[in-house]
């Protein structure tokens, strides 16, 4: 009988963010099919291939429209709600888990949308702070795969390259385990490297490409790490030079 409450519980959530999901995007909707209903309306004494360039151009500016209207949208729904994950281990079916669902939604919602536009702009680090990161000053984000945002702090001028990993919570056994990730000032997060939870990377640090960071990593300030799981070159360099000895 577990297994059938656990699937009834999975039925109900999916179904839940469905719903929530069809909210966000109709409400988002609304400025960009008001645009193409008023094309529409106002281009019908236009030539053919006029007209369908209006169209053509309501439809594309409408999608742009959509996409501005969803990220402020998501980003003012969480600070309305004030809705913070809070660290610690939680069980997969409780409070806390189901406030980690709902906002994980909520990026999704942009992310499988728009998100892509969006990066290197202004209006990302407007959109991540609306989440919940504390963002200092003159950062650069070139990813998508940025989650559990009120777990994450980064730096000034610090630069996050592109697809890169970021994520605060990972589930073992049947438990969501919800850590800070704390990113330092002038850090470089290379290429499709990926940070797990709990860790901490000081000031000038360097995370190389594809490198993966094991959870719970204290990064030194000036260190550099690399490698599948990453270490430090610091310390890779200080064990061959033992091993020489």
């Amino acid at each position: 009988m577990k297994w059938l409450f656990m699937s009834l519980t999975q039925l109900a959530a999916s179904v839940t963010m469905y719903l929530i999901g069809t909210v966000f995007f109709g409400v988002a909707l609304i400025p960009g099919v008001a645009i193409f209903f008023s094309a529409l309306e106002h281009s019908q004494g236009l030539p053919v291939l006029a007209r369908y360039a209006v169209l053509g151009l309501s439809l594309a500016g409408g999608y742009f429209l959509f996409g501005l209207t969803l990220i402020f949208l998501v980003g003012m729904v969480r600070m309305v709600l004030r809705i913070r994950l809070k660290e610690g281990n939680h069980p997969i079916f409780s409070a806390e888990a189901f406030k980690w669902a709902f906002v994980s939604a909520l990026y999704l919602l942009v992310n499988f949308t728009f998100i892509d536009f969006i990066l290197l702009t202004p209006f990302s680090n407007i959109f991540f702070r609306m989440l919940g990161v504390k963002l200092g000053k003159n950062v650069q984000i070139n990813s998508k795969f940025i989650f559990d945002a009120t777990l994450l702090e980064i730096g000034d001028n610090t630069v996050v390259g592109g697809g890169a990993i970021i994520i605060g919570h990972i589930v073992e056994r049947g438990t969501l385990k919800l850590r800070k990730v704390r990113i330092g000032k002038n850090v470089t997060i290379g290429s499709h490297s990926t940070v797990m939870p709990g860790c901490e990377i000081g000031d000038n640090a360097i995370i190389g490409a594809s490198a993966v960071l094991r959870k719970g990593t204290k990064v030194e300030p000036r260190d550099i790490y690399y490698g599948i799981p990453a270490e430090s070159v610091k310390n890779r360099h200080k064990g061959e030079r033992d091993a020489q000895a």
